[in-house]
């Protein structure tokens, strides 16, 4: 039987599951009568965390013979109460999941409680190796890591205690990676790291961000779309700004790490950018690339935000021009400083959420609707379903997944662009 693989949380984890996959078949997993099932998950809220539980109880009654191990960024911070969970075999650490060895056991994979976690300290891993995929399982998009970890200690985030301090992934290896999965016919791919700006700091030389999109773009030109995951916009290089400029292959779509829109809320979160900085990248950088889209992560009630300080952050959607907006109702996270300051009230945390959200989505229509009587280049994830280069998500009458597809937008139901084919397929 193959061994099954249920991911939580960001691109990255996404393309670690497909390393986790060939590792566990080759450790033997795949031969078990009953099968395996690995479970990769996240530790960003409290709500992430509860959801990979519910599903490893799942796992284990729709497969009661399965070994089912557990592995990710909330098995490394709290692996003792995954292995205190009845239905878990095997925890494994963040380092130790991307590594054959890790899964083989007992010949009958039995193991005994000092087995049952193998999670080593994060904090000790220097270096992040380049892990070659030929292809993300169900997507018409590949994911390519080139960094790890974070070296920033925000006072809301329990990750680099998951992740560990920020390593990159040499520029040679990114590049024939994404060769490969070029060469295995995926038309865009997605670079991702958990702090990507910070990509190079710790390779000879110190290349930045910029360098390397710009190296990927010149040694692999039959790669059609390049785009990048969460950016830390106050970390962005010149060269970045000028690839965003002038590479028409690197898609106009960046989602900035934002978290919030008021300076002193900023400031309690140890977050290096104030918000003027926010706006006026925006400004800069929808002044180099106009058809620019922004999407946000935006935290509502953060500890200690009053009212005024949250209309700063519902602000921001408008003043940054945010279109594609991910809310998150403030979650404590144990071990973190946030946990200790004053709390805003749960229903006032969800309310805000709420209200953020409504921002979002009218915003949302707004950029759908300018969208509407435009050309639109279009990759097909599924079928009937894509997302233009600025990745809005549309219904299209033909193309099979992984073709781009030049389209009319017709329309849109608040969500989704209705699109129509034009007369030729895009190159």
């Amino acid at each position: 039987m193959a061994v099954d693989v249920i991911t939580f949380g960001c691109r990255l984890n996404t393309y670690e599951s497909e390393v986790m996959k060939r590792e566990a078949e080759a450790a033997g997993l795949g031969t078990l009568k009953d099968g395996a099932v690995v479970i990769n998950t996240c530790a960003v809220t409290a709500e992430a965390v509860r959801q990979a539980r519910q599903s490893i109880r799942k796992a284990r009654r729709d497969k009661p013979g399965a070994r089912i191990i557990v592995t990710g960024c909330a098995a490394q911070t709290d692996p003792a109460s995954f292995a205190d969970m009845g239905e878990v075999d095997l925890v494994l650490g963040n380092e130790e999941k991307l590594k054959a060895n890790s899964y083989r056991a007992l010949p009958d994979f039995g193991v005994n409680d000092t087995e049952k976690v193998r999670v080593n300290d994060i904090m000790s891993v220097t270096e992040t190796a380049a892990h070659m995929v030929d292809a993300i399982e169900g997507r018409a998009r590949a994911f390519v890591q080139v960094q790890n970890g974070c070296d920033h200690r925000c006072t809301f985030c329990i990750i680099p205690y998951g992740r560990g301090n920020s390593r990159s992934v040499p520029m040679g290896a990114v590049v024939e990676q994404v060769k490969r999965l070029v060469g295995n016919g995926y038309r865009e791919v997605v670079l991702t790291g958990v702090d990507m700006t910070s990509y190079g700091a710790d390779l000879p030389g110190s290349p930045r961000l910029g360098r390397l999109v710009a190296t990927i773009l010149k040694q692999v030109p039959d790669l059609a779309r390049l785009r990048l995951s969460s950016i830390d916009s106050i970390e962005a290089d010149d060269d970045l700004m000028a690839a965003i400029a002038t590479e028409s292959r690197l898609m106009p779509h960046l989602h900035l790490s934002l978290q919030a829109g008021d300076d002193m809320v900023l400031k309690r979160m140890k977050r290096r950018h104030l918000r003027d900085d926010s706006i006026h990248f925006c400004h800069e950088v929808r002044a180099l690339r106009p058809d620019i889209v922004f999407g946000a992560d935006i935290i509502a009630g953060f500890p200690t935000e009053t009212e005024e300080m949250f209309e700063n952050s519902l602000k921001i959607v408008e003043e940054c021009g945010l279109t594609h907006l991910h809310v998150f109702p403030f979650s404590p996270r144990e071990g973190t400083p946030a946990t200790r300051m004053p709390q805003v009230a749960r229903n006032i945390v969800k309310q805000r959420a709420a209200r953020l959200r409504a921002a979002g989505e009218a915003a949302h229509r707004g950029h759908l609707d300018a969208l509407v009587g435009t050309r639109q280049r279009i990759l097909v994830e599924r079928d009937g379903i894509g997302r233009t280069e600025g990745f809005a998500l549309a219904a299209i009458d033909k193309g099979r997944p992984g073709e781009i597809v030049e389209c009319l937008v017709a329309g849109h139901d608040g969500t989704c662009l209705t699109a129509a084919a034009a007369d030729r397929k895009a190159a």
